[in-house]
């Protein structure tokens, strides 16, 4: 914790970049503010999710009995982007830090530049040490800056299958195929006697959607882009095969292109019957598939993903949030406890799984039976069984404060590639020299 915050020609120093040019980080704070040990006290809580808003306010009881203080929160909503943006903004101008702040885990980037991370939030390292291995450690890598974590995931969002079981029994379409290359065989004919695809890849604006495509068949297959150190590690063999993977699924139709994974051209593909099978994150279920198609309930299944015969995981991760509490306030310590009795309790992560449908972070809570809930629109499977049965395979995913770069080069070299203007060994080289010209590393 730093006694006297960031100065102003430190922190422009640190940040010019972090905050996509603009010139927001110079001196933070005016000196401590007495902390609250106890009693009333009512936290400035940042979000761009109103689910989260709700489960921690209906959480208040918990804390209240869990810890010496009677918490109130004072929410403010946001865009995940602008609230990063905003507590830069706040530190800049000495105002008003929110306590508690949920960042979104490709915003957390930003604060890997320097030593923000910190200065600006709680390190959370020592707090969580008694929990040991069931912490897993795959969520805690994406929040990690020099061995210190500072902030806690939502979510454990393991990539998974999901897959018409309607379409796959009319075309006759094995639903267990053991790896990624018998399901290719099955597409491509699928695709030219069907005219269905099995896979689905965004290829529209939104630039991380492109590269998340990607990206959750890469790590499952042992790839990376940066290493726990922040060094680019995309240029790989596992990244050149990965990519030649599905460029040969498009070429042969089982794998097709949307411009994103949740609006017209996504539900046009469900609707019609065109896409019968997708890998995606966990949390696709309840933000993707039900709102776009929520009159094929029944008809779909969630499996693990196929192997790799080359080797790699079972799954992969995508997206998340965490939560982290800031320094330097009144109601750090506060902030601190109330995060610890509602958020990675074993109670609370229940909770969050029956309210919110997020993964447990704890290893142990998928076991508990009350995650056992038939899910009407998978045909009442219980999905929990799915993930048990991923979850101690779980990559870690490691984030880098030049990620936006990343993202920036990538997915257009991904979609050159996808339209065969690149060779997918190519397309990898070039993103990988364009990052290095960019981020000057």
């Amino acid at each position: 914790m730093s006694p006297t915050g960031i100065s102003r020609r430190q922190a422009l120093k640190l940040t010019g970049s972090a905050v996509g040019g603009a010139a927001l980080l110079a001196g933070c704070g005016s000196g401590l503010a007495a902390p609250v040990t106890s009693g009333d006290v009512t936290l400035d809580f940042w979000t761009h999710d109103e689910g989260y808003e709700t489960f921690f306010r209906d959480g208040i009881p918990d804390a209240d009995a869990a810890t010496d203080f009677r918490y109130t929160l004072d929410a403010t909503r946001a865009g995940a982007q602008d609230l990063v943006t905003k507590l830069l903004a706040q530190a800049v101008a000495g105002r008003g830090k929110p306590d508690v702040i949920g960042i979104e885990i490709g915003q957390f980037a930003r604060l890997q530049r320097g030593d923000l991370a910190e200065r600006l939030l709680y390190d959370w390292t020592d707090r969580v040490a008694g929990l040991g291995d069931d912490l897993i450690a795959a969520r805690r890598a994406p929040y990690t800056k020099d061995g210190k974590l500072y902030a806690l995931d939502s979510d454990t969002p393991m990539v998974v299958y999901y897959q018409r079981e309607d379409l796959f029994s009319q075309y006759r379409l094995p639903t267990d195929v053991g790896s990624w290359e018998e399901l290719a065989q099955v597409g491509a004919q699928a695709a030219q006697q069907h005219g269905v695809a099995l896979g689905v890849l965004a290829a529209g604006s939104d630039l991380g959607q492109i590269v998340q495509g990607f990206q959750m068949l890469l790590l499952q297959r042992g790839g990376a882009f940066f290493d726990a150190d922040e060094n680019l590690v995309l240029d790989s063999p596992e990244a050149v095969e990965t990519l030649q993977f599905v460029v040969d699924g498009l070429k042969d139709g089982w794998i097709t292109t949307v411009n994103d994974f949740y609006g017209a051209s996504v539900q046009a593909g469900l609707k019609s019957g065109k896409i019968a099978g997708m890998w995606m994150a966990s949390w696709y279920s309840a933000f993707g598939l039900k709102p776009n198609v929520p009159e094929q309930a029944g008809a779909w299944r969630l499996r693990a993903l196929p192997a790799w015969s080359a080797g790699g995981f079972a799954t992969a991760a995508a997206g998340g949030t965490g939560f982290a509490a800031t320094v330097d306030q009144s109601g750090t310590e506060a902030a601190a406890e109330f995060i610890a009795s509602t958020w990675i309790t074993p109670e609370g992560q229940v909770r969050r799984f029956q309210e919110l449908t997020y993964l447990p972070t704890l290893r142990s809570v998928f076991d508990s039976p009350e995650l056992e809930v038939a899910d009407d629109y998978f045909g009442g499977q219980q999905v929990i069984d799915v993930y048990r049965s991923i979850v101690d395979d779980v990559p870690d995913y490691y984030q880098s404060p030049d990620s936006s770069i990343l993202n920036d080069v990538l997915s257009g070299h991904l979609v050159s590639a996808y339209r065969g203007d690149e060779s997918p060994a190519q397309a990898i080289r070039g993103a990988a020299e364009d990052f290095a010209n960019q981020a000057g590393r």
